[in-house]
């Protein structure tokens, strides 16, 4: 038997790790989640006053899903740091019982152990959230959240993605007293979304030999738009630009045009709702446009791919992301790249 693992086949580690993501998702649910709720309540106990979430790249998307959580269903203020105000500039901000939560696969960058260092210093709850509990953050972090996915081996980071957005989503739940039900099926649904490979085969048809793409959602669903964004473009090297949809309303969407691939991510709650106007106004312009959400809007579409319903719409970004990863692992195969390798990246992003 062929192992799964083994790169000589273009988009064969990347493909392999994208499978594994069930497993990982029921592995937090049945190993992680007594620790998470653990370092919620230990943090809780301590009436943080506003969260602040710093990360870099595919966890900086994660670290975004993150803020819609805290300021929906904690009611708290939450902000994305620049960690260049204290690395660069030496800012030294009074962070007194604030929550900072550093988001980082490897938890090796020096710019995010320098600013959550100086964050403790400067007061604040640090907690880090990686895939390697024996990084340098987790050392310098006063808590530690292990997202366990196991080794990442393509560089395009999707298993580790999925697994700090459920991390995030159960601390918290975990910090506002509830007990993560939402997420309980979500490994079963994960499986039935990426049994479903035939069909993003054939979307990537129509992506083949674009120029470039728009991709757009709200709410909770914006993250989504950013993190599917930064994947087309780190595999396919398609030019692939995110917006909300009330951003791409204030001007952008002049540059849609009825040969614009445009992909919108339609969550089945508010954000699709508040979406609504944005997708009238691309099929007045007559884009190619193709939606990854509710079934009745993908229905409407010139393409698409239909989530499961009844999923809560604050989970749902750990299924909306799926069949996109494997649209930017079957486009790059298709443009005869190999996804599992693209040009000048590493694996562990060294910034200052």
């Amino acid at each position: 038997m062929s192992d799964p693992h083994n790169g000589s086949v273009p988009g064969r580690i990347m493909a392999a790790e994208m499978a594994e993501q069930p497993a990982v998702l029921q592995r937090i649910l049945d190993e992680g989640a007594p620790k998470i709720r653990e370092i919620a309540a230990g943090i809780a106990a301590r009436s943080p006053r506003f969260v602040l979430l710093t990360a870099r790249g595919t966890s900086d998307n994660a670290a975004l899903y993150a803020k819609y959580l805290v300021e929906i269903l904690l009611g708290k203020p939450a902000g994305l740091t620049s960690m260049s105000t204290i690395t660069a500039y030496g800012a030294q901000p009074d962070l007194t019982d604030v929550l900072v939560i550093t988001v980082s696969q490897s938890g090796g960058s020096p710019d995010l152990v320098a600013s959550t260092k100086a964050a403790r210093e400067a007061g604040a709850i640090t907690l880090a959230v990686t895939n390697n509990p024996d990084s340098p953050l987790a050392e310098v972090s006063e808590f530690h959240i292990d997202v366990l996915a196991g080794p990442e081996k393509a560089l395009p980071a999707t298993k580790t993605y999925t697994a700090e957005l459920l991390a995030l989503y159960l601390l918290v739940e975990g910090l506002r007293g509830g007990d993560g039900s939402a997420a309980k099926e979500l490994p079963g649904l994960a499986a039935g979304v990426l049994a479903r490979q035939a069909e993003v085969r054939a979307l990537a048809e129509r992506y083949r030999f674009a120029q470039r793409l728009v991709i757009t959602s709200r709410g909770y669903g914006y993250p989504t738009a950013r993190e599917a964004a930064l994947k087309l473009m780190e595999t396919t090297y398609i030019p692939a630009t995110p917006f909300s949809g009330a951003d791409l309303l204030h001007g952008p969407l002049a540059m849609v045009d009825n040969v614009s691939p445009v992909i919108a991510i339609v969550p089945d709650g508010k954000g699709g709702e508040a979406l609504q106007p944005v997708l009238d106004r691309l099929r007045g312009r007559g884009a190619d446009l193709v939606v990854i959400g509710q079934r009745a809007q993908v229905e409407a579409a010139s393409a698409g791919f239909a989530l499961p319903a009844g999923v809560p719409e604050e989970v749902q970004p750990i299924l909306e992301i799926l069949p996109l990863q494997q649209l930017a692992h079957e486009v790059t195969i298709a443009r005869g790249q190999d996804p599992d390798a693209p040009r000048a990246l590493a694996k562990v992003t060294e910034t200052h």
